[in-house]
């Protein structure tokens, strides 16, 4: 069974809450580098650029002559524009890198595949708490889920921030087919920061 990540967050009184996800599996693409550009910003050309979605995560290995560029996922690259085979990496400023030579590697989380799946998320001011703070779905509008750039974004309106009173809350997030599979996906703690200007 899946394990939920665990991701602790300020919820700041009276502003709209916003975060953005990316759920990637445990299958590991490897994109073959054919060219690096000495620019800014960085351009990688790879056999598989297309298939990465836009601010997925990388990192690049084994690179030749242009050495600097290789890295590992304790410091990876976002990617900030595909365009055919080639993957921008805006920031990186390689002007000053050595030129690349050859080889390398591209390689990256698969993406899950999204389609499908609904989504629900639950406040409460402790986990055996019958009182439901708030809560938001993906049938609500509050989850949605984009397609191209396979994210999840939650959304807690001002609105609803305003609102809030509890001083410390937990929350958790769930992901849920029609076939009635469950994944847990975000679980957490929230610390709410009381408004100033109002």
């Amino acid at each position: 069974m899946q394990q939920p990540a665990k991701l602790n967050y300020k919820v700041y009184q009276g502003s709209t809450f916003q975060e953005t996800y990316r759920w990637e599996s445990q299958t590991k693409v490897y994109s073959p580098i054919s060219a690096i550009s000495k620019a800014a910003p960085c351009v990688i050309t790879t056999t598989s650029a297309s298939l990465i979605p836009v601010g997925w995560r990388f990192i690049v290995t084994g690179v030749q002559g242009m050495k600097d560029i290789n890295n590992n996922w304790d410091n990876y690259y976002l990617a900030t524009e595909v365009n055919g085979n080639q993957v921008t990496i805006n920031q990186v400023n390689s002007s000053q890198f050595a030129t690349y030579t050859s080889g390398g590697i591209l390689e990256y989380n698969q993406p899950v595949d999204i389609i499908a799946i609904n989504a629900r998320m639950q406040i409460r001011t402790e986990v055996d708490s019958d009182n439901i703070i708030y809560e938001a779905t993906s049938a609500g509008g509050q989850i949605v889920f984009d397609q191209t750039l396979k994210t999840i974004s939650i959304t807690i309106p001002a609105s609803v921030t305003q609102g809030f009173t509890f001083e410390t809350a937990v929350y958790s997030v769930e992901l849920f087919t029609a076939s009635g599979r469950v994944t847990p996906f975000l679980v957490g703690n929230l610390v709410l920061v009381k408004e100033v200007t109002r």
